[in-house]
């Protein structure tokens, strides 16, 4: 290992994080307890904080520079196809092979991919920092601006989120479980058609109108889809647009930094700012699927998510500083 791998975010972090997954999927697969299950389940976790977006987004935007939108787009595009590829073949194996014997194979599939993308892949040079902002991350970080973004963020992931949990209850609870499994998949294709044009509405639309519209429009269709029972054509179409919404928000959050204070620090302060998102996108699930019990049922969660909706896109608005405006 080279010491200005050490250097770079991702770098380290990925190849420590993909060994420790493949280790960690072997012990789901051979517990024989409930505990040993848990802690294997936990320790994923952890593996999953050094392999998933954040620190890839933290080496592209540096590598990448004032290019970095159309590589963090082909990365969240490649991030959105894979589990479109492997959902469907891991149902696949799981046909023919039993659960523990379907883990040991997606642990073998991921020791041989990702282990040595992560050594031999991460080898471009690491560029010098470029303009270095007046402000210290600390300073920013404890910025009023800052923290309103952290908040409208943090709203915004919780009501994204839910959406993709709840919605084949919602749908499965009007009697429309075909319709589920196909607004399901098709809010897929949305995600990666958002994803698709983000650059130009990067073009189009400055940052706190990109923010903003994103999320009112995810609040919009989340509202679409817990107020109308049908047709089921109407229904798929709304999931589609929620789809495209949560397709740009993954962008929208990787370049909420970059598009406000700059590069400089980005690893650092995208740290601060996503471990809250981490957390409300974590409990969001579980808080969607409670307050379903104390409201009745799915229509009326949707209609509250949509309400969460339209908090975030009002505070995002207060969340560009003015020297970003």
């Amino acid at each position: 290992m080279r010491a200005s791998d050490l250097k770079q975010p991702g770098a380290i972090e990925g190849r420590v994080g993909s060994a420790v997954a493949v280790l960690a999927v072997v012990g789901m697969a051979t517990a024989r307890s409930l505990p040993m299950f848990i802690l294997a389940w936990s320790v994923i976790g952890a593996a999953m904080a050094a392999v998933f977006y954040q620190p890839a987004f933290a080496a592209l935007t540096r590598w990448y520079g004032d290019r970095r939108v159309g590589a963090l787009t082909a990365l969240t595009l490649i991030g959105g196809l894979a589990s479109t590829v492997f959902a469907p073949l891991t149902a696949g194996i799981a046909v023919h092979l039993d659960w523990r014997a379907t883990y040991l194979v997606l642990a073998a599939v991921l020791a041989v991919t990702t282990i040595p993308a992560h050594v031999f892949g991460l080898r471009l040079p690491w560029p010098p920092h470029g303009h270095e902002t007046a402000q210290t991350p600390d300073a920013i970080a404890r910025s009023r601006p800052f923290f309103v973004l952290v908040v409208a963020l943090s709203l915004g992931a919780f009501a994204v989120y839910a959406v993709v949990v709840t919605l084949v209850p919602l749908l499965t609870e009007r009697g429309l479980s075909t319709t589920a499994a196909w607004a399901l998949g098709l809010g897929g294709i949305g995600q990666v058609l958002g994803r698709l044009g983000y650059a130009r509405f990067v073009a189009v639309a400055g940052v706190r109108t990109r923010t903003a519209v994103v999320l009112l429009t995810a609040s919009a269709t989340t509202l679409l889809l817990g107020l109308i029972p049908g047709p089921a054509v109407l229904l798929i179409a709304a999931s589609v647009l929620a789809g495209t919404a949560r397709g740009i928000f993954t962008l929208i959050q990787a370049t909420a930094v970059t598009d406000r204070w700059g590069a400089a620090h980005y690893g650092r302060l995208s740290g601060v700012l996503n471990a809250p998102m981490a957390v409300t996108a974590a409990v969001a699930p579980w808080a969607a699927t409670a307050l379903a019990g104390t409201l009745g049922g799915y229509p009326a969660v949707f209609v509250v998510l949509a309400v969460l909706g339209v908090v975030a896109a009002a505070a995002s608005v207060r969340s560009v500083p003015r020297s970003s405006s």
